[in-house]
């Protein structure tokens, strides 16, 4: 698994514009080093939002919103799941690993690529996901993707596209 470099952050650039992720290697090592893993490969690449909440929250991640099928929407991802690092606060512009609830996951094991960005603070997730960023620019974007008209299942009506997500060294921003 690749680590993140100091000063390292992920810029995904979006259809609705530009975000910027700082990771917590302190706090949640191994879901940083995942989302650069899955970064490097490409995995993200033209996969959207596929689920919008305003006022909660924005999730992408899911290797299905690729195909043309919206009913697959939500549970795909890439075939593994990750141990919970429930350490960070769910704060405006936190990103956190989804993960499937109930008495099916009681070791609240994280989804391998599906996360959400929080819309606001979201207090009633702490200590329940791991949250392993932050979005230092790009909240403006945050709130044009919650913005979305939804439909059924809070899918966006009109796709909003992650088209590239790529890493870099934060001084060179």
């Amino acid at each position: 698994m690749p680590t993140i470099e100091a000063d390292e952050v992920a810029v995904m650039e979006t259809s609705l514009g530009t975000i910027v992720i700082e990771f917590d290697v302190v706090n949640a090592p191994v879901h940083a080093a995942n989302f650069k893993k899955l970064v490097m490969a490409g995995y993200y690449d033209g996969i959207s939002f596929h689920r919008v909440i305003p006022g909660f929250m924005i999730q992408g991640g899911d290797i299905n919103s690729r195909d043309d099928n919206p009913n697959n929407d939500g549970v795909g991802g890439p075939g593994y799941t990750i141990a919970a690092e429930i350490h960070n606060l769910h704060k405006k512009g936190t990103i956190a690993a989804a993960r499937t609830g109930g008495p099916g996951n009681p070791e609240r094991r994280s989804s391998g690529s599906q996360f959400y960005i929080c819309h606001v603070d979201i207090p009633h997730l702490d200590g329940e996901y791991s949250a392993y960023g932050q979005v230092i620019e790009g909240m403006d974007v945050i709130d044009k993707i919650a913005a979305a008209k939804t439909g059924p299942g809070d899918k966006p009506i009109e796709d909003v596209r992650i088209n590239r997500v790529y890493m870099t060294i934060k001084s060179e921003l």
